[in-house]
């Protein structure tokens, strides 16, 4: 999937290092541009890695340096779409939205300073890896696990977080029997505070997981769904 995008970024140092039209560049080439997949944030790591190797061994280190690749790649996908792709924008979204419901413009700041700390931290990465080179591996690759299983902890409890402070939504009907009214959100809230949104993220995830169903649509159908029940006064703000 990213093999020939990552063949596309090494290819001028892999010409420096074999020169240009050699068999030792051809048969790099040819091993570059096998699969490979990975998360986007982490992916300089394996560059730096790549080029230590092949620098200092030359296309004797090729089967090496296909093995880093192939045994890299899936920690790296899991740890960069979950500390990059998940918890850093929900972190950071979430103080800059909530900013920007209050009127407060530093929260536009906020996030362009996260995204500017990430594109600096992959740039550094790239020159970390390469003059670590092959030690790097052996030195993270027992911390690897743990570092994927807190991410995705943490994760999870920020989306937990935010449901409960961002999701706005309440049950407006309250029907009345004979003389008494019944208030179904008191009631709610009395089971479990902040239920109702919970409830309306977990309708949301099991839409998710059905066939054919994309973020797009179920977006679109969650809000079809808002604006009919606001409108029949189901729900409120």
């Amino acid at each position: 999937m990213q093999g020939s995008g990552y063949l596309y970024h090494i290819l001028p140092q892999l010409r420096k290092m074999y020169g240009d039209g050699t068999e030792e560049l051809k048969t790099a080439m040819k091993a570059h541009s096998q699969f490979f997949n990975t998360s986007n944030f982490l992916n300089t790591i394996v560059t730096g890695i790549d080029l230590a190797i092949e620098e200092k061994e030359g296309i004797d280190g090729i089967d090496t340096v296909s093995g880093i690749k192939a045994g890299l790649m899936g920690p790296f996908a899991a740890i960069g779409d979950s500390i990059f792709g998940a918890l850093i924008p929900t972190i950071f979204g979430a103080l800059a939205a909530n900013m920007a419901i209050q009127g407060n413009p530093v929260g536009i700041f906020i996030w362009i300073a996260a995204q500017l700390a990430v594109i600096v931290f992959r740039w550094k990465q790239l020159e970390f890896a390469y003059k670590e080179g092959v030690s790097l591996v052996t030195t993270m690759q027992h911390r690897l696990t743990a570092l994927t299983d807190a991410a995705t902890l943490m994760g999870v409890f920020m989306v937990g977080a935010l449901v409960a402070t961002m999701i706005n939504v309440k049950i407006a009907w309250a029907p009345s029997l004979g003389d008494v009214t019944l208030n179904i959100q008191n009631n709610l809230d009395m089971i479990l505070p902040r239920l109702f949104p919970a409830a309306i993220v977990g309708c949301v995830y099991w839409l998710l997981g059905r066939k054919n169903m994309t973020a797009t649509r179920a977006i679109f159908i969650v809000l079809f769904v808002c604006i009919a029940l606001s409108a029949l006064g189901v729900i409120s703000k």
